[in-house]
């Protein structure tokens, strides 16, 4: 195998192609793995924090958020290899990943424990900390907002930070806006911090 192949990426994608896919034919598969505050805090099921990151609401919600990861998770976690060595280097960018999934799900389950109305589903939170890795070391290279508008990633970032933390106050949208913000914050912490590490 490549020793660059991006193993632990690929895996995940698959991992949340197969059971996204489960949720859309049975609805029972989104009810267990959803991020879902109200009864996390009574039953302490803190187990959704990780499986709500596999289950999508939609094929646009899934097909969205698995090609940003394609797009930005194989260039971190070869990154990863290439500091770590192979397998050490999936580890950390596996942890990494689970360490942004869970921590973006707190300031949500924090704010929304007592709303019995409130569940969300989806790994953008996760993904927002993978995409703000690679702006962290790749501050200067062109993201295109939409497909269109090509940015330096920097300033997509600060976008993306502001844009996120005013809706996270002010949208009644359905999105969890505090994930997106704080899977991004937690990301670039930890892209610091695994860079201090390095």
């Amino acid at each position: 195998m490549n020793e660059l192949f991006p193993l632990v990426t690929v895996s995940l994608l698959a991992a949340m192609l197969l059971i996204s896919y489960s949720g859309f034919t049975n609805y029972s598969v989104i009810e267990a793995c959803r991020h879902y505050p109200y009864l996390e805090h009574r039953d302490k099921s803190y187990y959704r924090w990780i499986t709500c990151g596999f289950v999508h609401g939609s094929w646009m919600h899934l097909l969205l958020n698995a090609f940003v990861l394609y797009q930005f998770g194989f260039v971190v976690e070869k990154m990863m290899i290439m500091q770590f060595g192979q397998i050490p280097g999936m580890m950390v960018y596996l942890t990494l990943y689970l360490i942004i999934l869970i921590l973006s799900c707190l300031p949500t389950y924090l704010k929304q424990q007592n709303n019995a109305s409130y569940a969300s589903i989806g790994a953008s939170g996760a993904i927002s900390g993978i995409l703000f890795v690679y702006i962290y070391h790749f501050p200067f290279s062109t993201l295109s907002l939409y497909g269109i508008l090509p940015l330096p990633a920097l300033l997509m970032g600060v976008l993306y930070l502001i844009y996120s933390w005013w809706a996270a106050k002010n949208s009644n949208d359905g999105i969890d806006h505090d994930a997106h913000y704080y899977g991004a914050v937690i990301g670039l912490v930890c892209a610091f911090i695994i860079d201090k590490l390095g």
